[in-house]
Formats: structure tokens, sequence, C-alpha cells
């Protein structure tokens, strides 16, 4: 669950009375937009994206206009403006009209969930923009967060310092950025990202202005709900294979996926948020899509999500990889047999695909699970490796990885020439 842009990113910036560029939407008047151009002189024009979605500037969508004609102009070709964001190509539905604010910087910030530390960093610099991931380590700094005691102030001193940002910038940015902390702790977010925060000068005094946000949320967190944000905000363009597997969500367990990358080459059911993210960081390009099937579905939905995956993906796919941490409370035999049974019924069905199948698994009946699904796999002449929990998560992805290459490389051949056994 995301959003992007100033639309509703100021109903968030207004719950800790952060500034933001004044904006209109894109039913406003001419009289509007030209009162606004007469006070800031230039406007900022965006396409408005549901959900989260970034690049914009990079991909050209982004105009500064300085007169009525211009930003009529800008509106009419950024409206329906289709953007190729990831792996999808995602459509506009709206403009906002936002306030040019002069400044000498542009200031990158943010908070996120980090999986190499396990807590929340904040990440800053003064060198913001559409090259922010570029910046060398020395124009940036990234900070871990106690997050029982919160965004400290001498921390933004010290990487603004660090950073080389001009001094003059460094007490208004030092006195503003820590009510970020409250919003990102109080509201179930996973990351929050302000680029650029431009420093506007008022009365001789500098005051950092928001110019853009994106924030990530964390759907089974209902603290997100106190925000009020209506649940079409966080839709972005559904795919018919996220649209199925939605359908699901109102069996017990989860069922949410994104889908990654059209073109990949490894189906991953990922069990856990450990899981998902690691294996998404880990896979990139090569993970078809990404998901959490944990909190113990039952027989009926594991089936049926697993039926979907295999009409999908299993005729591109390479590797079948089932990945997830010691779990507490989800049976591994149901879930192994809802996948199982899935892929042996879509084999009779339409024909056996060859695929590797790597499975890395920990949890109650696991050993069970792993017999059933060596059955089938055997009973279809299918390659397999399994591990345990005693394996490292990174190592089996690492793995899965390595027979994603061979496998298309030559071990599909060699299997189909029958150059080794299943």
């Amino acid at each position: 669950m995301q959003i992007s842009g100033l639309k509703y990113g100021a109903q968030l910036l207004d719950l800790v009375e952060f500034p933001y560029a004044p904006f209109l939407t894109a039913d406003a008047t001419k009289e509007q937009i030209q009162k606004m151009l007469n006070t800031y002189k230039k406007l900022v024009v965006k396409p408005f994206f549901s959900g989260g979605v970034g690049k914009k500037g990079k991909a050209g969508l982004v105009r500064i206009v300085d007169n009525l004609m211009d930003a009529l102009q800008a509106k009419k070709e950024l409206y329906f403006a289709a953007h190729q964001y990831g792996s999808k190509t995602v459509t506009a539905n709206g403009v906002t009209f936002e306030a040019f604010i002069p400044s000498d910087i542009e200031v990158y910030f943010s908070i996120t969930a980090s999986t190499i530390h396990r807590k929340p960093v904040f990440t800053i610099s003064p060198f913001g923009g559409m090259d922010i991931e570029s910046l060398s380590t020395d124009k940036k700094q990234v900070i871990w967060i106690d997050p029982f005691i919160g965004l400290k102030s001498f921390d933004i001193t010290n990487a603004l310092t660090d950073t080389g940002c001009p001094e003059d910038c460094i007490s208004p940015l030092v006195q503003s950025l820590p009510k970020l902390w409250s919003l990102y702790d109080h509201y179930g977010l996973t990351t929050l990202e302000l680029n650029p925060i431009r420093m506007m000068k008022s009365d001789n005094k500098l005051i950092p202005v928001a110019c853009d946000l994106k924030a990530q949320f964390d759907q089974d967190n209902p603290a997100w709900k106190r925000l009020g944000l209506p649940s079409t905000v966080f839709q972005s363009d559904v795919t018919p294979f996220e649209s199925e597997i939605n359908q699901l969500r109102t069996y017990q367990g989860q069922s949410d996926v994104l889908e990654l990358n059209p073109n990949g080459a490894i189906i991953p059911f990922m069990f856990g948020g450990g899981a998902n993210s690691a294996a998404t960081e880990t896979l990139g390009s090569s993970a078809i899509f990404a998901s959490d099937f944990g909190g113990n579905p039952p027989y009926e939905k594991m089936y049926a999500i697993s039926r979907i995956v295999f009409k999908h993906w299993l005729a591109q796919a390479s590797v079948l990889l089932i990945i997830g941490g010691k779990a507490n409370n989800t049976d591994i035999y149901v879930t192994f047999k809802g996948i199982f049974d899935a892929l042996r019924d879509h084999i009779a069905v339409f024909g056996k695909t060859p695929i590797y199948t790597v499975v890395g698994r920990g949890g109650p009946q696991l050993i069970k699970g792993m017999f059933y699904g060596k059955d089938i796999l055997d009973t279809c002449k299918l390659p397999y490796k399994m591990f345990g929990y005693d394996t490292s998560m990174i190592q089996v992805l690492e793995y899965a990885k390595a027979i994603d290459r061979w496998w298309r490389e030559q071990g599909r051949r060699e299997y189909e020439n029958k150059r080794f056994d299943a």
C-alpha cells in the first residue's frame, strides 16, 4: 500500500505541521491557476497516479510553467499520461499544480525499515532530486534510529554537516525533520520519503518545504486507518493475475501479491514478511511476483492460489521456489499439500512443463510436508532440492538464483534429453 505526491501526502504532513508546497488539483479553475501564478510566478505540473509511483521526473512527466496557457497545455498532456514504472505501464488520472519554491539546495530525506540493520534508518542528503540514487556515499548519510528514542536532532546535525550542507540550512532542518518520526511511527508506515525538500526564504528565515512525498504502509498494521484516507488512494493498475489472487482475501491467511516482472523466471511462494523482503531484494528481476502467503492459510485457499499461479506463470518459469522462515503457526503440510496438489492437477490438464523446485522452509509438520511434495515431484519426474529451517534463507535464495541460471542455460535441455534423473 503506497501513495505518492502531495494530493494525499499533504494530509499526512498536516498531522505533524510540516510545511509543503501549496497546490491545486485537476479541477482548479483558470482563475485559481492564474492566482497561484501571480503569487508564485511558476508552477510545477505533475500527473497524479494512484498508488506509489515514482521516477516521474526522469520520465519527463514533470513540467515547470510560468503562464496560464502552458499550465493548461501541460494539464492536457499529462492528465492521462502513460508511465513505465518498473515492469508495469501505469496511467495517470489527473494532475496537480504545485507552487514552485525557489531554493539553493534540494534536500532528500527518508525513513524506512532497513533489511540490513533490522531497524528503522533515515537517509539524508542536501543533494536531493532526480539523481539521488547515484550519489556517492560522501554526499548522503544513512543512520539507524533507535525505535525507543526516535529521531535525534544531533544525528541529523552530524549527518548534514558530514555531507556539506550549507550552515544556514542545518538549523531549520534540525528543527523540522524530527516531526516526521512521529508520522512514521504512529500511522503504520514502513517508508516515508520527501524528495525534494526545498528551503523557502520567509522574513529572512529559511523554512523547509516538502515538494513531493512518497509513503508506504504496512497493511497489517491498523494504525494507517486513522488517517482516514480513501481505500482507492492505494489502488494502482492491477494486472489480471493480481486481481485473481486478491479475490481470495476473504479467506484465512494472507494472499496479496505484487507482480514484479512478467518476464521473470522464478515463481516465488513466499511465507512471512521476512521472506518477502529477503526474496524480493535477493532475487531482483528474476522473481515474477512478490507475495506473502503466511498466516496459516487453509488447504482450499493455498490450492486456489497455486492453481492461479501455475495457470499464469508455469509455462515460462524455470524455478518453483517455496521460501519462508521457521513458522510458528502455519501448518507446513497443509500449505505444501495445496501447492503440490495444484501442480499435479495442472500437469494432468495441461501436460508437464519442466521446472526445478527449490524449497527452504521450517515449521510444524515440515517433514510430512516435504515428503508429500517429494512424492508428487518424483511421480511427475521433476527435479528438486529441499532445505530445512537450519539452512540460511539467503543461502537458499542464492541457490535458487544459481539453479535459474543453470536451468535456462543448460539444465532444462539436459533434463529433456534425459541426461540426469529427477
